[in-house]
């Protein structure tokens, strides 16, 4: 591959929801530019992007992969990112690196909710958009619907740019709206002239005179020359939708199916024309650690090195590899750069280009290029490499948090280090993968965006460091108090031949205010029980505590007032006095109203407006309480409440269930609050058959 200066490079993502076709289309692409030989197939598991073993199993994209090619003396660095929501992490990734997103609708079923998604975060980032509807020669196939549909529901000012002729077995070809020009397509995917069909002129005349109203808005000057005379030259329609798309108030719609490899070539003549070069998008923000002032750069080859390591993936004969985004200057290998985030220098040695699997080595990537690099010893996603002496950090992507959570356990007795250290490579690779070890229920907790999130993670942990592991639901960290107030005694006496062993204590018991965990107080006088043994009381009462005494939970708000006892001045021992304040504090908790406390947490549902009444059903039926409504922007509601954590533990199934996938959920921890007599009942008789 030639090298290509900033101006000539594109930078792109394939968005949509899943099955739409992002793959397929960046086939076409690659194969019609003549990167690749052939034409990859999914369903063959032999295309560039979907390379990943489990990719292949299943059949869908999981990751995000780049795939550069040359176009008519341009770079486009395409990357194929995933559609289920349970991997939008890398979509989040890419998106923070690219300068458009080409969103994809599948012709038969229109808009769908990762489309939604998608153009969510790219409208967030500002991001210019062309959306592609493919499969137009699949069964139903509606093209006209699916316009509807995406003005209806994302944006009033997206706009063909193309129309298709024919659809479903008919679809032959594209006009052109801009040029006017009608292709059919060759084998190789590449645009042949053609006619016109007699019977779309009306509608192409329509279409086209909608086209040029919207490029006219995209400037002063072409407004007013089109108030005037109601027309455009070719050139000024073309540069009212570069300016328009660029400012993200324009957003062409195209037609394609990939799969035949019908329209490639006009998508990237449309990525080419339309979207901005990395120094066309404006200059870049960052902080300069030394002052923490945020400062700007161009985004230009001259200037200082700063690039950003967006994505970060483990290959098994290489290890660790870094995918870059260079900002500023120019990235060379063999060099030593600095990681302004870990504040480490770092060695680079070769840099190279990835299409999919496929490594090349580069000389150097200029600023808007995507480049790799491997091995690096501390540098993962987020972290900026820059030069040393003009330290530079760019903005980490604000990656989703995970949403489900498991208790994962090693099938083997011994893995537990492998464990481990495979957790730990996982969540080096993936931003949204967290892992935790629960100190209260003894558990590692693995947790991610949705239950395939998680299910693919463990088989990566079988397949790439051999840990053959089960998943189950967390245990839920419930806590024991007393709602009585009791005064019992703890006696401990043995008899053994020599010395005996001799503890004697008695204790009152009392709840305290919610959150005040413990409080133990020291009411002997006379030294009824000596000064040396007092401590030892405690420790018996707080080793008890952590015990439990109705389920084998932790007792928390309690005061203990060690008031009277008795010692023996031979017996009596540190250890004896423990097992009294022990025994005291086991029978007395019985008899103080013993009762199960559970942690509540407080949820923000993010809805449409149409679920919002099955949300606080669910919510309702939950044992929640719903706290508050809040109208959002784009017809969202945002649903608060207080609910049970043990009501939430699967909540995220049942909310994308109940949504069709629109609905988002945050949940924090709130307070603890007595659980009710009927659940009591049933937690403390599964606690005793484990």
């Amino acid at each position: 591959m030639k090298k290509y200066a900033t101006s000539e490079i594109r930078n792109v993502g394939l968005y949509g929801h899943g099955g739409t076709g992002k793959t397929s289309l960046c086939e076409a692409m690659l194969y019609t530019t003549g990167a690749t030989e052939r034409l990859g197939r999914v369903d063959d598991g032999n295309t560039v992007s979907d390379y990943d073993p489990d990719e292949v199993k299943r059949k869908i994209s999981l990751y995000a992969s780049v795939a550069p090619c040359e176009w008519k003396n341009h770079k486009i660095n395409v990357i194929d990112t995933p559609g289920f929501l349970d991997f939008m992490g890398d979509v989040v990734g890419s998106m923070a690196v690219v300068e458009a997103a080409v969103l994809t609708v599948a012709a038969p079923a229109g808009v769908e909710v990762g489309m939604e998604r998608a153009w969510e975060l790219a409208e967030s980032r500002s991001l210019p958009r062309l959306i592609i509807i493919n499969k137009m020669d699949k069964e139903n196939a509606d093209f006209a619907k699916c316009v509807a549909g995406i003005r209806d529901k994302l944006s009033a000012t997206a706009v063909p740019v193309q129309l298709p002729i024919g659809a479903a077995d008919h679809f032959k070809g594209i006009v052109d709206l801009v040029d006017m020009v009608a292709y059919t397509f060759d084998a190789k995917g590449q645009a042949v002239k053609a006619d016109v069909p007699k019977d779309m002129e009306a509608d192409v005349k329509e279409a086209r005179a909608r086209l040029v109203e919207q490029a006219a808005e995209g400037d002063d000057e072409l407004t007013m020359k089109y108030l005037e005379e109601e027309n455009l030259a070719q050139e000024e329609v073309v540069r009212g939708l570069q300016l328009g798309v660029a400012q993200g108030r324009i957003f062409p719609i195209l037609a394609g199916a990939a799969f035949k490899n019908i329209g490639a070539s006009l998508l990237m003549d449309a990525i080419a024309r339309y979207v901005p070069s990395p120094d066309k998008r404006g200059k870049v923000s960052g902080t300069n650690p030394k002052t923490g002032q945020t400062e700007t750069r161009d985004v230009s080859a001259t200037g200082h090195f700063a690039g950003l390591v967006w994505k970060t993936t483990a290959d098994p004969y290489v290890g660790k590899l870094n995918l870059v985004r260079v900002w500023t200057g120019t990235f060379k290998p063999d060099m030593t750069y600095y990681n302004a985030a870990k504040e480490r220098d770092e060695k680079v040695g070769p840099i190279f280009s990835m299409r999919g699997k496929h490594q090349e080595n580069v000389t150097e990537a200029p600023a808007g290029d995507l480049v790799t690099v491997a091995k690096l010893a501390d540098t993962t996603t987020g972290d900026t490499l820059c030069d040393k002496d003009h330290p530079f950090v760019l903005p980490k992507p604000a990656f989703p948090e995970p949403v489900i959570n498991m208790a994962v356990f090693p099938k083997s007795k011994g893995d537990e280090d492998k464990l481990s250290a495979g957790l730990h490579r996982l969540t080096d690779e993936d931003p949204t993968f967290h892992t935790r070890r629960d100190t209260e229920t003894r558990e590692t907790i693995i947790s991610g965006l949705g239950e395939l999130h998680l299910e693919v993670s463990t088989e990566r942990l079988k397949r790439k460091f051999g840990v053959d592991v089960s998943l189950d639901v967390p245990k839920v960290p419930y806590k024991e108090t007393i709602r009585g107030t009791i005064k019992i005694e703890g006696k401990h006496k043995k008899q053994t031949g020599g010395h005996g062993q001799f503890g004697h204590v008695w204790l009152e018991l009392e709840p305290l205010e919610r959150g005040k965990m413990f409080e133990f107080v020291d009411h002997i006088v006379g030294g009824v029980v000596p000064r040396n043994f007092i401590p030892s009381v405690e420790k018996g009462v707080r080793s008890q505590m952590e015990e439990g005494v109705l389920a084998g939970f932790p007792v928390v708000d309690i005061k203990v007032t060690l008031y009277d006892g008795s010692y023996h001045s031979v017996d009596s021992s540190d250890m004896a006095f423990q097992l009294a304040g022990r025994l005291a504090m086991k029978e007395g908790a019985r008899k103080a109203q013993p009762v199960l406390l559970e942690p509540i947490m407080h949820v923000e549902v993010m809805v449409p407006d149409h679920f919002m009444g099955d949300v606080i059903g669910g919510l309702n039926s939950k044992r929640g309480r719903i706290s508050g409504m809040e109208p959002q922007a784009r017809g969202m509601q945002l649903v608060k409440g207080l609910v049970p954590l043990a009501e939430m533990l699967r909540y995220s199934i049942d909310l994308r269930s109940i949504t069709q996938g629109r609905g988002t959920f945050h949940m924090t921890f709130s307070h603890y609050e007595e659980v009710p007599p009927q659940i009591t009942d049933h937690i403390v008789a599964s606690a005793k058959s484990e």
